[in-house]
Order: C-alpha cells, then sequence, then structure tokens
C-alpha cells in the first residue's frame, strides 16, 4: 500500500535528504465481456472486491451470481456476465479522489432507501473515531478511509486513494459475504459527494456519515430518496442533513421539522 521514497526534508532552513512513506497509486482497466468499461486510478488491493463493487453500482450486476468469471492480471481486469449484450456504461476514466457526475440524472429515477434501522449519536460518534483511525494515514498522509458498520460492529473497514473506490470495493465486499445492505450504515473520512451518495442508494444503505463536508447535490439527493446524511462528526458535534428520524436521540419535534423541510423541497423540484 506504499512505498519508501527518498526526498529533501526540509524543516526551516535546515535540508536533509532522506525516505519518507508514500502511499501506491495503480491504473486498472476494467474489460466487461471484451469491452473497455474503466480505468480506474486505485489502490493495489482488496482490487477483486472493488470491480465487483463497481458493476454493482453501476447497475452492470444486480447480483454476483451474474458473474461468470473475474480475472485480474498486473493493471487489467477481465470480466464476463451471464449478460454479455448487456449495454455498459460509458468508457471513462476515473482519477483518484474523483467520481462521476450527477448533475445530469434525474434524481426522481434513483432508487428509494427501504431499511428501518436506527443509530444513537454516541454510537456514531464512536464509530467514527474507531473506523477513521487508520495508521496508514498517520503515516503517509494520503490515504481515504471508509468503514461498514452494522448493529453487530465492524464489518469491514476499507483504505484507498479515492473514497469512491474504497466505498465500492466495502460494497464488493459485503456483496460477497452476502451481507444484508440495508441493515448497515458506512463511515468515511472524505466529503460525501453526490457520487457517494448515488452508490449507497444503488446499494441500499440508509446513512452515511463523515467527519468532513457534504455538498447541496448530494443532500438534495438523500432527501428526496430517503438516505440519512451526518457530517462534521467532531468530539461532539455533528451535523445531520437529512433523514434525522433515524437517530433516536434527536427530539421528534426537531426530526419532524427537518423533514417539512425535506418535503417542501421535493415539491419545488
Amino acid at each position: 500500500m506504499y512505498r519508501e521514497v527518498d526526498c529533501i526534508k526540509g524543516d526551516g532552513d535546515s535540508f536533509d535528504l532522506e525516505m519518507h512513506p508514500v502511499i501506491e497509486e495503480m491504473p486498472l482497466a476494467v474489460t466487461v465481456n471484451g469491452r473497455h468499461a474503466l480505468t480506474a486510478m486505485v489502490s493495489p488491493d482488496m482490487l477483486r472486491e472493488f470491480v465487483i463493487g463497481f458493476l454493482y453500482t453501476e447497475g452492470i450486476i444486480k447480483d454476483t451470481d451474474e458473474i461468470e468469471s473475474i480475472k485480474i492480471e498486473d493493471t487489467n481486469a477481465s470480466i464476463l456476465t451471464k449478460s454479455p449484450f448487456k449495454i455498459l456504461v460509458s468508457k471513462k476514466t476515473v482519477l483518484s479522489g474523483c467520481g462521476g457526475s450527477m448533475s445530469y440524472l434525474d434524481i426522481a429515477k434513483l432508487p428509494e432507501i427501504e431499511s428501518d434501522l436506527i443509530l444513537d449519536s454516541e454510537t456514531i460518534r464512536t464509530v467514527v473515531k474507531e473506523a477513521l483511525d487508520s495508521q496508514l494515514h498517520v503515516l503517509t498522509g494520503g490515504i481515504h478511509v471508509v468503514g461498514m458498520y452494522n448493529a453487530k460492529g465492524k464489518v469491514c473497514v476499507v483504505e484507498d486513494i479515492g473514497r469512491h473506490n474504497a466505498l465500492d470495493k466495502i460494497i464488493g465486499y459485503a456483496l460477497e459475504k452476502n451481507i444484508d445492505l440495508s441493515s448497515t450504515y458506512i463511515i468515511c473520512s472524505g466529503r460525501i459527494s453526490s457520487e457517494m451518495v448515488r452508490k449507497c442508494l444503488t446499494a441500499n444503505i440508509p446513512v452515511v456519515v463523515s467527519r468532513g463536508a457534504t455538498t447541496t447535490l448530494a443532500i438534495d439527493i438523500a432527501r428526496s430518496r430517503g438516505l440519512t446524511i451526518v457530517g462534521f462528526v467532531r468530539s461532539k458535534k455533528m451535523n445531520v442533513y437529512s433523514r434525522g428520524n433515524r437517530i433516536t436521540d434527536i427530539p421528534l419535534s426537531i426530526s419532524e421539522s427537518l423533514r417539512e423541510d425535506e418535503k417542501e423541497e421535493s415539491k419545488m423540484k
């Protein structure tokens, strides 16, 4: 996941030649049924899980049973599915830390969350602290962390140069383990973007939490389709931007007020 690289380190007026750990990045060309579907810049682990998660969140497969084979060699992944003539997503390159654009999509056509998951705020704070305690990030300063949890605790924690990659990897892991995604929630180190929200909606993951920010489009989509977004979880603080009724210790009057705002916004779209 990282390599020691020589560099010149400066401290004030002092400069020395030293070694420094730097996170690894590699291109992965994904071919589905003989057609190039994606080139992603990823961290070189859990590549099989990334491929499965990508196929699922892009709607190429609806279940792992639709996959005939996955072959990964060096920087190439070749996948055969049981529906070889299915139309694929457009060929594209996903750069590290970046995802697709949601601005051209019709929000109403995205799936709605169906889940009875509820959480309390203290659990959210505790899990954020646990999931994002990354020694690799401390060492390199160049990694995103995404964790998946359910009522039993940690399902999996993934590290990658891109948070969208990490989310695909963790969804792929859960699909292979036959985990009920509607009972899980996501913790991430970076910004909650519209693409992160879209992937959670596709996987029917009802809650996404970050110690960082979100975007207006992510909030609009989440409010319309029933996803809970929680941002800026730091110490005792957090911002709940949508579907606060999933967090049990938020007073009902406050969560209902937010729901009324969500309904009004939905009418205007």
